[in-house]
């Protein structure tokens, strides 16, 4: 066990992997068995404020731990604010293993509220977001 140092405190865990820029461990509180968490060394709260080289870091990451669990199903997720269920205010992501219908995540149809826009609406759409990403510039 290794332990993880925070401004608040020391944090017990289990360090799976860790990189010049990134810090994984298991999840002290597992939504299915090998859930871990994948941590950027940079403290941002949300995914759009981190540096592009921590985003290339860590999903490198989440690959070899699903590798290594031999995960055939699994999750990776990472939210961002409160109404996306983002409960810790630094970017983090999971790899979830999805072993049973009952374990890991559980998606239900009213859980995951799909809309059926009109294909002019979708196109209206595609044309903001368009010119949007271009206003963004290079990644």
């Amino acid at each position: 066990m290794t332990v993880l140092t925070q401004p608040t405190g020391d944090i017990p865990s289990f360090k799976l992997v860790e990189t010049g820029l990134s810090y994984a461990f298991l999840d002290i509180g597992p939504l299915s068995q090998g859930h871990a968490l994948i941590i950027p060394k940079d403290h941002t709260v949300k995914m759009h404020e981190l540096p592009d080289e921590y985003l290339a870091d860590a999903l490198p990451i989440a690959k070899k731990i699903a590798l290594a669990q031999g995960l055939e199903n699994y999750n990776i997720i990472q939210n961002n604010g409160r109404l996306a269920h983002q409960e810790v205010d630094h970017v983090h992501f999971h790899v979830i293993p999805k072993p049973n219908e009952t374990e890991g995540i559980v998606f239900r149809p009213e859980t995951w509220p799909a809309t059926k826009p009109s294909m002019d609406e979708l196109k209206v759409y595609y044309a903001e977001l368009l010119v949007k990403l271009e206003a963004v510039g290079k990644l």
